[in-house]
């Protein structure tokens, strides 16, 4: 017990005096959060963009047709958005800007890059995922291994159940999906173009309540590949002007994956536990060749950043997000690369693409 008192290190009085900012910071950095979706809400992005990038706190209150009164809190709000990172402030205009991150929630950009993230700020900020959140110590101490979404809620995000639940916030949810899930569509296919030009088939598997629009970049991107599309059948069901270069396969990923050169997964495995994914994977490594005749997958999924700093932070953030909301989790590469070796995959390679990585896993 002695020998255990001595290994305590007391903070320094200096430490601890930084240490109660700190604890400040933490305490409130959710409001970090609530100020961005008041800014979505308020629709700041695309008034900013609007009036050419660039705005004023008086030129937003007038464009945003708020009372006068409120200028001197809308001021306190921009500045702690700018130093969060969400807008750029230039002190000797004293003008906030358009950033990346802004970029994302403004309205009407036509450029097929631009995928409106709105959604997502408004799920990930919704009362049904704080509540969850909130509620973490209380599904800790419960033997009940549901997540503690459907623990507080009594349905799963993203299914059915949701769906019969409030139909509206299942829309809005997946269009969140959506939006995490096409973002750099175009820019991964031209960056990572060698992946696909020795392919002659490819399956491609959609995971949930995703849809075809992935498969369909491929093929216009890369015509020579014979693209097959398997997805649930309610998906397969509602395709009204299906892609005549894409053959759909109504199926369970699970269960079996069509036969094809190559497998494309994207963000499917991170839904799962890891149970599920090498059932997944092993599926997978069935429907392909050998590594000599060309077979592998083709994978993109959040690999969690092993350096300290914002990437990392922001994928142990979306980790600790999927214990919450779902049954799946991020993962390291080691952690992957179990995975593919239990599902019986000999070797693989790592790209980085922003926050993701994509991987080519061989047989």
């Amino acid at each position: 017990m002695a020998a255990q008192a001595q290994s305590i290190v007391v903070p320094t009085d200096a430490e601890l005096l930084q240490a109660q900012a700190d604890l400040w910071r933490h305490s409130l950095y959710y409001l970090n959060s609530m100020a961005l979706k008041c800014a979505v809400e308020l629709d700041i992005p695309t008034a900013i963009h609007r009036l050419g990038g660039a705005a004023s706190v008086p030129g937003l209150i007038t464009a945003l047709s708020l009372p006068a009164a409120k200028l001197p809190f809308l001021r306190r709000l921009m500045r702690l958005l700018a130093t969060s990172g969400v807008f750029t402030f230039d002190n000797s205009t004293e003008m906030y800007r358009i950033n990346a991150v802004s970029y994302l929630l403004v309205d009407g950009i036509t450029d097929d890059r631009h995928i409106n993230h709105k959604s997502f700020v408004h799920t990930a900020t919704s009362t049904r995922y704080i509540d969850a959140a909130i509620g973490l110590a209380h599904w800790f101490k419960k033997d009940a291994m549901t997540h503690p979404f459907h623990d507080l809620h009594g349905v799963k995000l993203f299914d059915e159940s949701m769906e019969n639940h409030d139909a509206d916030y299942h829309k809005m949810a997946n269009e969140a999906l959506a939006a995490h899930d096409h973002f750099g569509v175009d820019i991964a296919l031209e960056q990572f173009r060698p992946l696909f030009e020795g392919l002659t088939s490819m399956t491609y598997c959609i995971c949930s309540d995703g849809d075809d629009r992935t498969a369909r970049a491929i093929v216009k991107i890369f015509p020579h590949i014979k693209c097959t599309v398997l997805a649930n059948p309610k998906f397969i069901g509602t395709i009204t002007r299906p892609d005549a270069a894409i053959n759909y396969v109504a199926g369970d990923m699970l269960k079996f994956i069509p036969p094809a050169q190559a497998v494309g997964l994207k963000l499917a495995l991170h839904h799962w536990n890891d149970e599920h994914c090498v059932k997944i994977l092993a599926q997978c490594k069935k429907a392909i060749p050998s590594r000599e005749d060309g077979g592998k997958v083709i994978l993109s999924d959040i690999v969690i950043e092993s350096s300290p700093g914002p990437m990392r932070e922001a994928h142990l953030l979306m980790d600790v997000g999927m214990m919450t909301m779902t049954e799946g989790r991020e993962r390291d590469e080691n952690e992957l690369r179990d995975i593919f070796m239990k599902a019986g995959f000999s070797d693989y390679k790592l790209y980085k693409f922003g926050a993701r990585g994509v991987f080519e896993v061989y047989p």
